[in-house]
């Protein structure tokens, strides 16, 4: 484990000491040490391809300015983007975006109907709304509201869990909704969110 924390780390200041080559036909390498060779994430980094792109800018603007202050954030996001230009980061969105999304389809495959049921009904007694009213009927997403289609179930969780516990408060409405979902309706929706594909990747 401390040998791949050091490999991140050498990638971060790799990618925040060295200009982006035009030529590059990969310009965004270093993100993939911990997002993956096609950016479709790991276990502890969440999949960047398909993700919207207003998204993705808006979380660099976050991370930079330390908004975003969840202890994955601080111990690797807030040092990778302190030195990129808004031009790089705009960038980065737009490349990411552009790659095609492969679902994780990693959750628990017995929760998928009750995470199914939350993401598209809410819990109306716990004050805990329909996800799809701001991410979609399919989990795809529009403009600064992620993508959580395909998502690992591991890192739906965990974000889920941040917010619970108070982290990254000014991502309203996601802190009170969390605070409202049980730890078991918590893994029931990151398992079914995993699993859900989408036919129109746009």
């Amino acid at each position: 484990m401390k040998f791949i924390t050091k490999i991140a780390i050498l990638a971060i200041v790799s990618f925040t000491s060295s200009p982006l080559l035009a030529d590059d036909p990969l310009p965004f390498r270093n993100c993939t040490w911990c997002h993956g060779t096609l950016a479709q994430g790991f276990m502890t980094a969440p999949r960047l391809a398909g993700q919207r792109d207003q998204y993705i800018e808006n979380q660099i603007l976050t991370f930079s300015s330390h908004i975003r202050d969840d202890p994955y954030a601080k111990q690797y996001m807030w040092r990778a983007v302190a030195n990129l230009s808004p031009e790089t980061a705009h960038e980065l969105a737009a490349y990411f975006s552009a790659l095609p999304p492969k679902a994780a389809a990693d959750g628990k495959r017995d929760l998928i109907a009750l995470g199914k049921a939350i993401y598209e009904q809410g819990i109306p007694e716990s004050n805990v709304v329909s996800c799809l009213v701001c991410h979609g009927p399919n989990a795809e997403g529009i403009r600064k509201i992620p993508r959580l289609g395909g998502l690992s179930y591991s890192y739906l969780k965990r974000r889920l869990d941040q917010w619970g516990e108070g982290f990254d408060a000014a991502a309203e409405p996601m802190p009170q909704i969390a605070r409202n979902l049980s730890p078991d309706e918590i893994e029931a929706l990151a398992s079914y969110l995993s699993f859900v594909e989408y036919d129109n990747f746009d």
